[in-house]
C-alpha cells in the first residue's frame, strides 16, 4: 500500500468572477482582483497498478476537487463568509470520497493561510469515523542554554557544543498546536490563538528560558531542548483546550527550519 497526496490550489474571486487560468501551480481559477487563495490536499491510499505504477491519475484527483469541493467553498465564501471552515470538512470529504470511489480517501486538508489549516482524517480502523483537526502556527523569540548540572563542564561542552555557551544563545521558535475539534465547531481559531498566547507565548516570548521560566529553571526544570520545549508547550496548553471542549492532539516546535520536535510523537 502507498499514500498518495495531491495539492490543488485555487482562488475565490470577488463579484462572481472566477475566470479561468492555466497555471495549476499558482492557482486555478487564477486570482482576479482581491481574491482569496486556498489550497486543498487530498490524501489517497491503496495499491498502485502493477503496469502503470499509478494508484490514481492525479488529473482525476484535480477534477474531483474542483468539481465536487470548490463550488461548496465558493458558495460559502460568497453567501456565508462567517462559516467556520472546520464545520464544512465532513461534507467536503464525503464529496471527494464519492467522486474518487472506489479509491480509498484517507483525508482532506484545507490550507486557508500559510500558517492556518483544517484537516479531516479518516480513521483507518473505522472508515465511517473521522476527526477534524485544526492547526495554527505561532512564533516566539527566546534564549536558552543546554547544560546539565550532573555533568562536568567538559562533558557539557562535549555533548552540547555551542549550545552550552555560558551566556546562552537565542532562537526564533515556531510552535504549532494540532487540535481535534468537537462536532459542531464550538472551538474556533480565535480560541486557539487566545489560549496559545495566554499559556505559551506570554510565558516564553522574549525570555531566557533557563532564567525566566520555572519549566526550564536550573535545578528545578528540565533542560530546554527542542524536545522538552515541545512537551512543555503541550502540557501548558492541553488542560486549557480541554476546558473549552476540544482535545490537543500534539504540539510541534521548530527550533530552526531544519530542526523540530513533536509531542506526543
Amino acid at each position: 500500500m502507498v499514500i498518495l497526496r495531491r495539492v490543488i490550489r485555487f482562488c475565490v474571486n470577488p463579484g462572481g468572477e472566477d475566470g479561468g487560468g492555466v497555471n495549476g501551480y499558482g492557482g486555478k481559477p487564477a486570482m482576479r482582483g482581491l481574491g482569496r487563495h486556498y489550497e486543498l490536499e487530498v490524501v489517497c491510499r491503496g495499491a498502485p497498478d502493477h503496469e502503470t505504477g499509478y494508484l490514481l491519475n492525479i488529473k482525476e484527483i484535480d477534477a474531483a476537487a474542483r468539481e465536487a469541493v470548490l463550488p461548496t467553498i465558493v458558495e460559502a465564501c460568497r453567501n456565508a463568509p462567517e462559516t467556520e471552515p472546520a464545520t464544512m470538512m465532513a461534507v467536503l470529504a464525503t464529496r471527494v470520497q464519492r467522486a474518487l470511489a472506489p479509491t480509498e480517501v484517507r483525508g482532506l486538508l484545507w490550507r486557508l493561510t500559510p500558517t492556518y489549516s483544517v484537516e479531516i482524517s479518516i480513521d483507518e480502523e473505522s472508515p465511517t469515523m473521522a476527526s477534524v483537526l485544526m492547526r495554527q502556527r505561532f512564533d516566539f523569540a527566546a534564549a536558552h542554554r543546554l547544560h546539565l548540572a550532573s555533568f562536568s563542564d567538559e562533558e557539557n561542552r562535549r555533548l552540547f557544543g555551542r549550545c552550552n555557551n555560558p551566556n546562552g544563545h537565542g532562537h526564533n521558535y515556531q510552535v504549532e498546536p494540532c487540535v481535534e475539534l468537537p462536532e459542531g465547531g464550538a472551538f474556533t481559531l480565535e480560541d486557539l490563538e487566545q489560549l496559545t498566547h495566554e499559556h505559551v507565548l506570554e510565558a516564553y516570548d522574549h525570555t531566557n528560558l533557563n532564567e525566566d521560566t520555572s519549566d526550564f529553571a536550573v535545578g528545578v526544570g528540565v533542560n530546554p531542548s527542542v524536545e522538552n520545549i515541545s512537551r512543555a508547550c503541550f502540557e501548558r496548553l492541553a488542560p486549557a483546550i480541554e476546558e473549552r471542549g476540544a482535545r490537543l492532539r500534539h504540539v510541534t516546535v521548530w527550533e530552526t527550519d531544519r530542526t523540530s520536535a513533536r509531542y506526543p510523537g
